[in-house]
């Protein structure tokens, strides 16, 4: 089977549009893609591919810690100048807190006062006396005290009890120690270490009453007693319940996307044992059309920007070449349900952009679509229809003869087989190739469910210049046109000139700017119209009221009444001068 073949069949097989089928293409052929689909079972490396496109894998869960009476989110930067209290960090840097419970899971805990100090960082240094826990890799140069850690390292301790705990000192420090490593697993951030300081009468007591701690990678879970009866009465990790839950339901996830591609696979299968690409082209050559196909000299390439959603293949019927039919191309849409005023705009489009050489791209459907196609024959220049169905289907029905002036003047464009029905979803999925092939596109009258606000959306996305043109604020079918405008999506545009502004080469293609009707009142300079503007209607006035009036000199006024009588503005009367009845019209 040949490139040309397998599409055919491709185009049997997926439905258009199918993103899914679009990347195996892109990724292995359409000779790989149809090959794979015959086995009709699933293939790992296509699964793998699959399950990777779907975003099978997913972060595992939130780390959460719950200390004494509140839970707390740790994953801020920094906490500084803290108080009294208990407080939870899972940040960088926990700076000078004050007397309290420090829980930090950070890379250090610096310039603490007295107190209980859990540090889960690469290092707790230079700390005064008072108890310490550090869950990094190494603590140095403690002085006096008792030490707890649940790192891999601790060099140069003094004297003291080493531990992942609390810790508890007497009155003269540190003096005796119990130690029991319960557990030690890895935490992400570090070690959770919380702890509550209460300072008895001749020393510092250490108690934490509950830490339970979520960390999605490792934990470290322990407990000691050290000096005068220190304890600790409970230290919980989940991790193992969590990742536990995380893996089993990350296993459901893949045998999901799996299944999920092995149904489409099957569904491929069932309609790939039907399909039969020779007699396919056979039988649209027998109907006059013909296969063009990416990389044929009449395949348009901005087609290429749909990606993964690109056509296999097009049918084309009609005498225009489509790519070059489609350089200078606009996109006209609008309601099936058109106005007599959306009617009549898209006419006017249709044949404004013919006569200036632009190409009409439409739907071949009810109102506004076939108004604009109409316009554009109508200037017996090529337009192309693209259709939902296949290209010896006329749909609808009654446009049986503007299809036959179509393709004796432009094109019938399909991407589905010969002989295919039109369903709902083929009409919103084939609006993508009338975005892609033009080079902008029109919105006519348009309601806020219309199908035409799809067209304009694929614009939008592939970068496309977008315009409508407005109605009747209080028009239902315009409805949709007013809301493109107003979220910024699209340009207002009021004529053709307009619209290939916006198309086109820039600087070259300028609408001309509008402009209201010049009278002959405008010609005069600025003197003479201030003499003819204090001129009486009915009765007349001598040169010297008229001279006030206007308020300029005599000799002005005599030398504008000759010039003003001679265009007619003015006549003479016997009290003097007057506006002429019936003179040029001043605006």
């Amino acid at each position: 089977m040949n490139d040309r073949l397998a599409r055919i069949t491709l185009m049997r097989v997926a439905e258009p549009g199918d993103a899914v089928m679009g990347g195996i293409v892109a990724a292995h052929g359409p000779e790989a893609a149809v090959e794979r689909i015959s086995r009709g079972r699933p293939d790992p490396e296509l699964t793998r591919w699959f399950a990777n496109l779907h975003g099978s894998g997913s972060p595992g869960p939130q780390d959460t810690c719950e200390v004494e009476d509140g839970p707390h989110g740790i994953g801020s930067r920094d906490v500084r100048e803290i108080g009294s209290g208990v407080y939870g960090a899972g940040s960088r840097d926990v700076r000078e807190a004050g007397s309290g419970v420090y829980g930090a899971g950070s890379r250090g805990a610096r310039e603490a006062g007295s107190g209980v100090y859990g540090a889960g960082s690469r290092g707790a240094r230079e700390a005064g006396s008072g108890v310490y826990g550090a869950g990094s890799r190494d603590v140095r140069e403690i002085g006096d005290g008792a030490y707890s850690a649940g790192s891999r390292d601790v060099r140069e301790a003094g004297r003291g009890v080493c531990d992942t705990c609390r810790a508890r000192s007497g009155a003269d420090g540190a003096s005796g120690a119990r130690a029991g490593m319960s557990g030690a697993r890895g935490a992400r951030s570090g070690v959770e270490d919380v702890s509550d300081d209460r300072a008895g009468a001749n020393g510092v007591h250490g108690e934490c009453s509950s830490v339970r701690g979520f960390c999605s990678r490792r934990e470290d879970v322990s407990g000691a007693e050290a000096g005068g009866g220190g304890e600790m009465s409970g230290v919980r990790g989940a991790r193992s319940d969590a990742a536990d839950a995380y893996g089993v339901s990350s296993r459901s996830r893949d045998d999901h996307v799996a299944a999920k591609f092995a149904r489409m696979l099957a569904s491929w299968a069932a309609r790939f044992e039907t399909a039969d690409p020779a007699r396919d082209l056979a039988e649209g050559e027998r109907c006059g059309a013909r296969l063009v196909i990416p990389g044929d000299s009449e395949w348009p390439t901005q087609l290429d920007d749909l990606g993964d959603r690109r056509p296999y293949a097009l049918w084309l019927h009609g005498e225009a070449d489509l790519r070059f039919s489609c350089l200078r191309s606009v996109a006209v849409v609008g309601s099936r349900a058109a106005t007599p005023y959306g009617t009549h705009v898209a006419t006017e489009f249709g044949a404004g952009l013919s006569e200036r050489g632009w190409t009409v791209v439409s739907g071949g459907a009810y109102g506004i679509d076939g108004a604009v196609h109409r316009g554009a024959l109508a200037c017996e220049a090529p337009t192309v229809a693209v259709l939902a169905c296949g290209t010896d289907v006329t749909y609808p029905s009654a446009h049986h003869d503007l299809f036959a002036a179509v393709r004796s003047q432009g094109l019938l464009v399909s991407e589905s087989p010969m002989g295919v029905r039109p369903t709902r979803p083929r009409f919103l999925i084939r609006n993508r190739l009338i975005a892609a092939l033009s080079r902008g596109s029109l919105v006519i009258e348009a309601a806020v469910r219309s199908g035409a606000l799809n067209t304009a959306g694929h614009a939008v996305s592939l970068n496309r210049v977008l315009a409508v043109v407005p109605g009747p604020v209080t028009s239902e079918t315009s409805a949709g046109c007013h809301r493109l405008i107003r979220q910024g999506k699209a340009v207002c545009v009021t004529s053709p000139e307009e619209m290939i502004e916006l198309v086109g080469v820039m600087g070259d293609d300028l609408a001309p700017e509008q402009r209201g009707p010049v009278f002959p009142h405008d010609l005069l300079n600025s003197e003479t119209r201030r003499v003819l503007e204090a001129m009486p209607i009915r009765i007349g006035v001598g040169p010297a009221t008229i001279a006030v009036t206007a308020g300029v000199d005599m000799e002005t006024v005599l030398s504008c009444l000759g010039g003003l009588a001679a265009a007619g503005y003015v006549e003479r009367v016997p009290k003097g001068w007057r506006l002429r009845s019936g003179g040029p019209s001043g605006g």
